[in-house]
């Protein structure tokens, strides 16, 4: 074999993520371990296109699956995925201008303040935020942030009462790109709540090795 046999080799863990709805699919399985028929429901995908999305990038080792009577359930191959996902991300936004604005106009984040890892731990020992979990159930049982408390989106207008009033809402979902907690923090914010948003989602934090309780 040739530098160039080698260099196609690894071109191919590329090619795999060359496709956005294959990205997002990634981002969903960095939330845990998922049948097909889920992951092509919240992607927005036919059955058959999110099957094939996921072969492409079980072909390229990034996912692993295996059956359970009639359902496949896939899962990411390891954490360093979920680190290539992040990074992809963050060299995009530094480095595409196009990016920047497709994040700017898809999220509108300029009135909301952002929490950084560090100013959120030190909150959570002290106890002076509350950290919301606002995924759906299941993405929160399968791993969250250590402390964090969950209320899905779709039901928090309706929950706000478990809420205490005089404590700062740190809200996180999927990843730095998910609208959820953009859409809780606005919520929270209109019912004359304090809120901010956690800059980074689950997908970092598993990026970067940190534990999740589950």
């Amino acid at each position: 074999m040739s530098k160039t046999d080698l260099y196609d080799a690894i071109a191919r863990t590329g090619k795999a993520l060359a496709h956005g709805k294959r990205l997002e699919i990634v981002e969903l399985l960095a939330q845990g371990e998922r049948p097909v028929q889920d992951l092509a429901r919240t992607a927005e995908l036919k059955l058959s296109t999110a099957s094939a999305h996921l072969q492409v990038l079980r072909q390229a080792g990034l996912v692993t699956a295996r059956a359970e009577g009639t359902k496949i359930f896939y899962r990411l191959a390891g954490d360093d995925v979920a680190t290539l996902m992040s990074v992809l991300c963050r060299v995009a936004d530094t480095h595409q201008a196009e990016v920047e604005a497709a994040r700017r106009a898809y999220l509108d984040h300029d009135d909301i303040r952002l929490v950084g890892r560090e100013e959120l731990l030190a909150s959570a020992v002290t106890g002076t935020a509350l950290v919301l979990d606002v995924r759906p159930s299941q993405e929160y049982e399968a791993g969250h942030l250590p402390g964090a408390v969950s209320i899905p989106l779709e039901e928090l207008a309706d929950r706000l009462a478990e809420i205490p009033a005089d404590t700062e809402v740190v809200a996180y979902c999927r990843g730095r790109y998910c609208v959820l907690s953009y859409d809780a923090v606005r919520l929270l914010r209109a019912h004359g709540r304090n809120a901010a948003l956690l800059e980074e989602g689950v997908l970092e934090w598993r990026s970067d090795g940190l534990a999740v309780t589950h």
